[in-house]
């Protein structure tokens, strides 16, 4: 009782896990960060005692983070989770008897609690982890705090629940019924009405699909609805029962009921917990999922396979029941009349020998709807020494327009002999029971019919085991064929974080946390749609082509005019300046005017009183087509010669052909890659809010944008008006990636033209499709390679064309393209490169930057050909690359000098680390005793230019202002995003006048403060503006020194009195240009970046050859970072982007409509949403995470020896795509297919297991397929 006791304690207490959070460094751009807190507040809340590790990263798995890489939010909340007893018996589980420390990361002894920080930038200290403590519960004492938890009213819970009857917008009607009576009265009354509990599937039909209904039936405290009953002969399941219910409810007759009466029970098990988020099971029903019949259910196909009955209800009290395997008709029809509603379920006990399993493969594993999923069961019975199948039942989902009962399978089955004889048989008859056409909605033909056969394999491997284990039988299962029915179990996550800490002044390379955290912990942190709107303003809403390429033959608006909350409605026609805006060349419309070139191009803008309002009242102007033909892909536009103009690059060093002719070469080989874009999903999308001022003299601008000097520069010139009566201010974006860098502009100027125009605030806020439908994405790459190597493995010669997508219009395409030509030889020394690079113009949105801005594109196309070359030559890939490394004083492709190169003291600590030759031999030796599991390593070596390769823009400017009270308040042109930028500049004027780092404040960054500031990327913004801030700061002291060498003052804030006493200017601005930098594309020469920053990466992956499935068991990461101006937010930036990265090898794809993908409409983004565009979640994060920084080699080219940390790591993901393709190679040799094989990314369930050939891929594709990709 006294541990429950301190545990309730520790859950009143919300502030110690909003600190913990903090602590953490859990929070970097903060959008997400509300939303963790309050899923780990609701499990401490609903948990009786307190949670285990697994609980608590389990309750996670519903949230996204697109920022830290969840490992920092993990190891903040795991101090909530009991490990032990020492909590609970006031010893701290970090120390032991000989005062020795417990990483809590590792579980090991070490030194990350023990030494203190000295103050002389000399000494260093290293940091294993961030430090963390358990918290313990005796130290809380509840009567001192004053705030007491919020809970849910009581009067609430007391208050007896009441009909009710609602009236909404538009006619909707609402109803709250207590009884089943009531609701087939209410259902008799409209037969059309739509029954809901948690609103998860209705709520999206209305809101995204655009669905109306008109009639809503809440059934959600109908006791009838609700029942659980536990009988003799199986389970009664209410038809409104939550899914958590449900899953409570069988994990509970698991433990109490025969085990072989539970099959079912387990499967559902199984099933539930990888079916949605903890939020979504808390409040979605059965009967909901079930009579939605959506053909992916991942529920239906196990009520049909486990003989489940359907209990239904008509108006007049009359019950009817059918089997589950009738129940479903059609695409979302099921077996019910107007006047019934499912009332319960039954779920009958399985019998002995009687087994139900589960399957489902979804693109990601947690929270992600089905791609095939099914039920299976089978009943045998013992005949002489044979097991006969006396019943079965086989259903899938994701093969039809509903969930399929395989008929002919079952019919086959009954009665045979379960042996291998029977295994071919049920194989074959399944191929006729799934009929998939080529053009089938969802597409992956090919591997949705693989899955079929590869889930029953796997169900026959499990049920023969099964049977093995309890009764002879004749056909005993391979040893290595076990390893297709071990399920995963994913372990607590193991990391630590390795860093030493360089100070330097009062604040400078201390590991600070996030100067925004705390207030992104409680929710109060503001983001541009958080400002509030005056009486008189208005919400806009754009209006978007609907067509790829067309002529626009007539617009029609009146549908709108007369639309609720209609305030007006703009064209081209009505813009009072220029109509034709570009970040770099002039090249796009603000409002098409007679030609759309994508869909989701922006024709006009409305306004209404309400986002809802503006939003319907677009959708309401039809816009009348004349259709053109479209280019959607990259072969598209080179055999249409569909380039930008004026993009075409080259770059050349040494003498290609001479190389390959002169037989210097013993081998060349010729091949293409092809690179998938990424959507950026920052959590809060693209946001504007314009207002005039002085009777519309002014312009101010509130926008979620990296640029906010471009905003600024769009709205001048589409109002006609000077930017100096233009003011945009940002104050903390929710996430950028690049994606904000210049496509939130021409939002914010459709939103000032109704401003301007009618003199009132208009506000404008995304959704979240229509931001990923018309902002742009990654681009996405084609390459074309000959390269030409010695038997060693040395590589002498490079030829390559590079072909990015740029879409629409230009954007930053061309300087994309420019960076991936300068990072396509990665980190390798080749005497004779050759480069051509061009720009694509298709008909699709324009793409624009994210991080990496196409180096990664670059360098992932190198790491391929790199990688066939150790294919060819029978060598390690790590061998052929140190063989190949660039060295000190290295000459690059471009002229540039190699200084200062780290690349071969990363690559050993790496090596050194992991130990790598011992998990070389440990993956081969897995591999050997495991058929239908594979192991794969790899280890990615990575150099990253700094500057941005356009030399104006490396340019940065502040302004500093010291008050009389010793406080600093510092602008400066660059944009906190989440990267800690503030954080770290603040780090750097709390130095600089030896004051605390409280004493420093940051507010937003400003056009009228901070004028003509690049946008904030490239990972330069620290270098820039920390420097452009320290040289104000050096300004302000030199004035002051005179003062302060008269006197002795015991304060900074009597020094700024003094001087201001003595009328000394204590405000400067500063300013940075990156010295020593330039490119001259003319000569293909010169220097475009003031540095490299390097980094290395190790990966170990584990997959499932039948279902492509995958997790990475390890990462270890190391970054040359100098001396970091803060380890921790550094550290969180390499765990981020190491995150990011891994979900754009292996887990993000888009699919457009194009030829790949016919069943999507011409040049429309299918995955425009969640729901079907996966980004990593909690569970994706590697089992074992380590991260380390470099000690001991300073950067003498940056500000206090520091280097750039944001896009450097990103592509050292792709050590978990190389180790993927590493554990295809040795599933493929099980086949005799050693050779060489494409694989793009990213590498999804589809390519994984398409690229795994064996008996359950031939009979749907030849061993050359190749898994289509929108590129």
């Amino acid at each position: 009782m006294q541990s429950e006791w301190m545990f309730w304690l520790l859950v009143a207490d919300v502030k110690k896990h909003l600190e913990s959070l903090a602590r953490s460094h859990g929070s970097q751009c903060g959008f997400c960060t509300p939303g963790f807190i309050m899923s780990l507040y609701a499990l401490l809340r609903s948990s009786q005692v307190p949670p285990t590790e697994e609980q608590i990263e389990e309750s996670l798995a519903g949230n996204l983070c697109r920022c830290t890489g969840y490992r920092p939010i993990v190891d903040a909340f795991r101090v909530f989770a009991k490990t032990d007893d020492a909590l609970y018996t006031g010893i701290s589980s970090l120390s032991l008897q000989g005062g020795e420390i417990i990483c809590p990361s590792t579980g090991k002894p070490c030194s990350c609690g023990s030494k203190t920080v000295s103050d002389k930038e000399t000494n260093d200290q290293s940091i294993c982890s961030a430090s963390y403590k358990p918290v313990s519960y005796s130290e809380v004492d509840g009567s001192t705090y004053t705030d007491k938890e919020l809970i849910f009213p009581p009067e609430l819970l007391l208050r007896k629940l009441t009909p009710l009857s609602l009236s909404g917008s538009g006619g909707l009607k609402w109803y709250r019924p207590l009884t089943v009576k009531h609701v087939l009265e209410l259902k008799q009354k409209y037969p059309n009405a739509k029954l809901l509990i948690g609103n998860t599937e209705v709520g999206i039909e209305m809101r995204l699909k655009r669905i109306q209904y008109q009639v809503l039936i809440s059934v959600t405290h109908v006791p009838e609805l609700n029942v659980l009953n536990v009988k003799e002969d199986g389970i009664e399941i209410g038809a409104a029962v939550r899914l958590t219910e449900l899953l409570n409810l069988f994990r509970e007759v698991v433990t109490q009921r025969p085990a072989h009466e539970t099959s079912a029970c387990k499967a559902f098990i199984e099933q539930l917990k990888w079916f949605a988020g903890t939020q979504i099971k808390n409040v979605a029903s059965v009967g909901g999922n079930v009579c939605t019949a959506s053909p992916i259910s991942d529920l239906n196909p196990l009520w049909m396979a486990a003989r489940a009955k359907f209990n239904i209800i008509n108006c007049k009290g009359n019950i009817r029941t059918t089997l589950a395997e009738n129940f479903f008709l059609g695409y979302r029809k099921v077996d019910l009349a107007g006047d019934e509603i499912l009332l319960s379920i039954f779920l009958p006990w399985t019998r002995p020998f009687e087994y139900v399993k589960e399957f489902k493969q979804a693109h990601r594993r947690d929270d992600d709807i089905a791609i095939v999923n099914a039920g299976m069961r089978v009943y045998l019975e013992e005949k002489g020494e044979d097991w006969v199948v006396s019943d079965a039942s086989i259903a899938y989902g994701g093969v039809a327009p509903l969930s399929l009962f395989a008929i002919k399978s079952k019919e086959f089955l009954i009665g045979k002999k379960w042996n291998q004889n029977m295994l071919q048989g049920a194989l074959n008859a399944l191929q006729t029971d799934i009929l998939l056409k080529e053009d089938a909605p969802g597409g992956m033909v090919e591997f949705r019919k693989s899955l079929t056969l590869s889930f029953f394999f796997k169900f026959f491997l499990g049920v023969s085991h099964e049977i093995e284990g309890k009764k002879y039988t004749k056909e005993s299962i391979s040893p290595s064929y076990l390893s297709a029915i071990k399920s995963l179990h994913r372990p607590p996550l193991v990391a630590s974080q390795d860093y030493e800490i360089k100070k330097h002044g009062t604040s400078v390379g201390l590991p600070e946390v996030h100067l925004s955290s705390r207030l992104q912990v409680t929710g109060e942190a503001e983001y541009t749609d958080d400002t509030p709107m005056p009486p008189n303003g208005l919400h806009a809403a754009l209006v978007l082509s609907k067509k790829p390429h067309a002529r626009i033959v007539a617009i029609d608006d009146s549908g709108a005019k007369s639309s609720p909350g209609f305030a007006g409605i703009f064209f081209a026609k009505d813009i009072p300046g220029s109509n034709i805006i570009g970040p770099v060349v002039l090249d796009e419309e603000l409002f098409a005017t007679e030609v759309v070139t994508c869909v989701g191009q922006v024709i006009g803008v409305v306004v209404a009183d309400t986002h809802e309002n503006a939003r319907r009242a677009a959708g309401k102007v039809h816009v009348e087509y004349e259709e053109l033909p479209a280019i959607l892909t990259i072969e598209d536009a080179i055999g249409a010669k569909s380039f930008h103009p004026n993009t075409e690059k080259f770059l050349q060093k040494g003498d290609v052909d001479l190389c390959f002719q002169s037989g210097q070469c013993d081998k060349i080989i010729e091949g293409k890659v092809q690179v998938g874009g990424q959507e950026h999903f920052y959590l809060e999308p693209q946001s504007s809010f314009v207002w005039t001022m002085d009777g519309g003299n002014e312009v101010h601008i509130i926008s979620s944008t990296q640029a906010p000097q471009k905003s600024q520069k769009y709205v001048s010139h589409v109002l006609g008006i000077p930017m100096s009566k233009v003011v945009c201010k940002t104050k903390r974006l929710g996430g950028g990636f690049g994606g904000k860098e210049t496509r939130g502009a021409f939002i914010a100027a459709a939103a000032a033209i109704p401003s301007y125009l009618m003199n009132r605030p208009v506000k404008i806020t995304l959704d979240r499709d229509i931001d990923m439908m018309i902002t742009g994405q990654r681009h996405s790459f084609l390459g074309k390679y000959k390269v030409g190597f010695t038997n060693m493995g040395k590589v002498l010669a490079l030829d390559i064309e590079l072909y990015n997508n740029a879409g629409n219009s230009l954007d930053l395409s061309c300087a994309i393209l420019e960076r991936a030509m300068f990072h396509s030889e990665n980190c390798y020394e080749i005497p004779n490169i050759r480069i051509f690079g061009n720009v694509c113009f298709t008909n699709l949105p324009s793409n624009t930057a994210f991080r990496g801005f196409g180096g990664p594109q670059g360098m992932l196309i190198a790491e391929n050909w790199m990688q066939r070359i150790a294919l060819e030559l029978k060598k390690s890939p790590e061998e052929i690359r140190e063989i190949n490394f660039q060295g000190e004083g290295s000459i690059l492709h471009y002229g540039q000098q190699l200084e200062h190169c780290t690349l071969a003291p990363l690559w050993n600590e790496l090596k050194s680390s992991c130990d790598f030759l011992k998990a070389r031999e440990e993956v081969n030796e897995f591999n050997l005793q495991n058929r239908w599991k594979k192991r794969g390593v790899a280890m990615i070596p990575t150099k990253f230019g700094i500057s941005f390769t356009t030399k104006f823009m490396n340019q940065a400017g502040a302004l500093v202002n010291v008050y009389t009270d010793g406080t600093v308040l510092v602008t400066h042109g660059g944009v906190e995003m989440g990267q800690g930028l503030h954080t770290k500049v603040a780090q750097v004027a709390a130095s600089a006048f030896n004051i605390s780092l409280s004493s420093v404040f940051i507010s937003e960054t400003s056009t009228d403060k901070v004028p003509n500031s690049s946008p904030t990327a490239a990972s330069a913004s620290s270098d820039m503006y920390a420097a452009a801030v320290l040289d104000a700061c050096e300004q302000i002291k030199a004035r002051m020194d005179p003062i302060a060498s008269r006197h002795s003052f015991s304060s900074f804030a009597e020094l700024a009195v003094a001087c201001h006493m003595e009328r000394i200017d204590l405000s400067a601005h500063g300013f940075y240009i990156t010295p020593d930098i330039g490119f001259d594309w003319s000569t293909g020469k010169g220097k475009p970046f003031r540095y490299f920053t390097y980094g290395a990466a190790f990966a170990e992956v584990e997959i499932d050859t039948l279902t492509g499935d995958f997790h990475t068991r390890a990462a270890n990461v190391i970054m040359d970072l100098g001396y970091s101006l803060n380890p921790a937010i550094d550290v969180g930036q390499v765990e981020g982007a190491f995150i990011q990265g891994l979900g754009w090898v292996a887990l993000e794809e888009l699919k457009w409509g194009d030829a790949a993908h016919k069943w999507v409409p011409p040049g429309c983004l299918y995955t425009c949403g969640p729901g079907s565009y996966k980004i990593p979640t909690v569970n994706d994060v590697p089992f074992k995470f380590n991260v380390s920084l470099l000690k001991g080699h300073p950067n003498v080219k940056a500000i206090h020896s520091s280097k750039a940390v944001g896009e450097p790591p990103f592509f050292l993901a792709s050590a978990v795509f190389f180790a993927i393709k590493d554990a295809i190679l040795a599933a493929r040799a099980e086949t005799g297919h050693t050779g060489w094989f494409p694989l793009d990314n990213p590498a999804t369930p589809e390519r994984i297991r398409m690229a795994c050939l064996d008996e359950f891929t031939a009979p749907f594709v030849s061993s050359d397929f190749h898994p289509k990709l929108s590129v």
